[in-house]
């Protein structure tokens, strides 16, 4: 059952969805290159189990498919973002497993090989829900899976989308994460948004130990 600040949360991303095309949002990405670089290095399998956190309206999976990768999964709190990303895959949206969930309250049904998530972790402000989510790390990801996650940076701003949000360096990160998980890899990403403001991130890359 789900509690009221999951529910909020939920409407909130439901009606940010909606009410606004892919390319009016703040993080809105043509080509996720970043993502890609830290996702695809050292190369994954074709047939790795790759799961999208906080997927929403990512051009990520259309670029997995588009490299032959067969096993993509996105999970999202709003179920409108992922039906924009199916209508914009068209046919293809069938090669993708699609999940409407909460992240930091579900159970999965495999393992996975790798996780991705440019959109959930800096929300999560409160610490019990930060837990929660390195759990379903620690439960659902095999041994040896990589972690690319990016988060605003600390010179990012201290809110986003009209919520708080906490602003991560590398190490900041890696701490957050625990022993767990070996940090390999960081970029810098200075992002420009459709209104043409800066937004500092910081993606990290670790390795399921």
């Amino acid at each position: 059952m789900q509690n009221s600040n999951a529910v909020a949360t939920r409407e909130h991303w439901e009606k940010i969805y909606s009410s606004h095309s892919e390319e009016e949002l703040s993080w809105f990405e043509a080509a996720p290159s970043i993502s890609l670089d830290l996702l695809l290095t050292p190369s994954l399998k074709k047939d790795a189990a790759i799961l999208d956190v906080g997927g929403g309206t990512s051009r990520l999976p259309d670029a997995l498919l588009d490299r032959g990768f067969t096993n993509v999964t996105v999970l999202d709190i709003a179920q409108s973002a992922l039906e924009i990303s199916k209508a914009r895959l068209g046919e293809r949206s069938s090669q993708v497993k699609w999940i409407c969930a909460d992240i930091t309250n579900w159970e999965a049904a495999t393992l996975y090989n790798a996780w991705h998530d440019r959109a959930v972790f800096h929300f999560l402000v409160d610490e019990n829900a930060r837990r929660a989510y390195v759990e379903a790390m620690e439960r659902f990801l095999a041994p040896g899976a990589l972690v690319v996650i990016g988060t605003h940076s600390t010179l990012g701003p201290e809110r986003c989308s009209g919520l708080p949000v906490q602003r991560y360096s590398a190490q900041s990160l890696a701490a957050e994460l625990g022993d767990g998980f070996r940090w390999t890899a960081t970029r810098k990403l200075e992002h420009i948004t459709p209104s043409g403001e800066m937004r500092h991130f910081q993606f990290s890359r670790f390795v399921r130990e």
